[in-house]
């Protein structure tokens, strides 16, 4: 049995002070466009499993970004089920047992996860970690479950048993094994964080990707929207000529999920990451990826995830319930985007034709 990963090596390219990112599971990067501005303070670290890159102007930038950081961190260590001692790992260790007190942010962030499971009937699902455990995507035993596995662990994955209590800031999980994963929450939630640190350090105009999840603050001195491009699902992140097309965003929030982020190939097929919670297997449709803009990163990380499952047609009234736009990509190497985008979303590779919604 022959195996390969998709596993990619990190560049970074900085050009005309744009931030590129090309990165595992990152998806697009932005060109800040900045003139005449102090020379902006600029970092990358390692956290929630990806790479953070943050680009922070004005006096108080190295500050804000300092903050933003110590403020991932903190949030990591309370919702990364890895982290030994975390909330979501008392969470699933308690599993069948008593509820478990969280942290304000994490119970948001359930909070959050638990009302897009029960908006897309189960598409998506906070409690997918039994499954993603099996596949062990990216890590060192990625490998497809045998169908018995599979079939096992299928009845430990319903959001319907995570109970939470508002007034008590608590959780449960109804059943022993099952477990929460919030790796499709984590990376936008990261990113409001970082903006609410940066808000409070006084900073202006700012951008930070945390793997597949940008956010955005202020905007470019010439008054302009700030410019990202969103990567071509069909080519390499080492590719320097890799978008397909520009959104522009003032502020707010932008997720991509896509079948290239995390993948390997068994016996000549491609398994990508992107679980449907009802069959326990990668999703099976003609999708490549899915960005959502939305009013939160953890709104748009959660929902880019779950339209991938739902697919397009029933992903247009999820997105119309939480007032986000999309752009879906397909494997047909075409374009569709929701009427917000339509004149902020333009198409640049001509291997791409942007269609219209029916």
């Amino acid at each position: 049995m022959k195996m390969s990963t998709g596993k990619h090596s990190l560049k970074l390219h900085l050009v005309l002070l744009a931030l590129l990112i090309a990165v595992v599971g990152f998806v697009i990067w932005l060109y800040t466009g900045y003139v005449g501005e102090s020379t902006p303070y600029e970092v990358t670290n390692y956290a929630m499993g990806t790479y953070v890159q943050q680009t922070v102007y004005g006096k108080n930038g190295q500050a804000g970004a300092s903050a933003a950081a110590n403020a991932i961190s903190s949030l990591e260590n309370e919702i990364s089920w890895r982290v030994d001692g975390s909330e979501i790992q008392k969470l699933n260790e308690q599993a069948g047992g008593d509820p478990v007190k969280v942290s304000k942010d994490t119970f948001s962030i359930l909070q959050a996860s638990l009302d897009v499971a029960e908006e897309t009937g189960g598409a998506f699902d906070p409690t997918i970690y039994p499954l993603s455990s099996l596949w062990d995507f990216g890590g060192d035993n990625q490998q497809v479950p045998a169908r018995e596995e599979i079939d096992a662990f299928l009845p430990y994955v319903n959001y319907q048993d995570l109970a939470l209590n508002d007034a008590a800031c608590t959780a449960r999980l109804a059943k022993e094994l099952e477990a929460v994963d919030l790796g499709a929450a984590g990376k936008g939630a990261a990113c409001d964080a970082a903006l609410q640190a940066y808000r409070d350090a006084g900073v202006v105009n700012a951008v930070i990707a945390v793997g597949g999840s940008i956010g955005v603050m202020g905007r470019r001195l010439t008054q302009e929207n700030w410019r990202i491009s969103v990567r071509d699902p069909d080519k390499s992140v080492d590719d320097s000529d890799a978008g397909m097309g520009v959104l522009e965003l003032s502020e707010g929030f932008v997720s991509t999920s896509g079948v290239y982020e995390k993948y390997f190939e068994q016996d000549g097929i491609l398994y990508h990451h992107l679980l449907d919670p009802s069959t326990g297997y990668p999703v099976e449709n003609n999708l490549l990826s899915v960005s959502v803009v939305a009013q939160t990163g953890v709104l748009s990380d959660l929902l880019s995830t779950a339209c991938f499952v739902l697919g397009l047609d029933n992903s247009l009234s999820v997105l119309e319930h939480y007032d986000a736009q999309a752009i879906f990509i397909t494997r047909d190497k075409e374009v569709y985007i929701t009427e917000g985008l339509k004149d902020r979303f333009t198409v640049s590779s001509q291997a791409y034709t942007l269609k219209e919604l029916q």
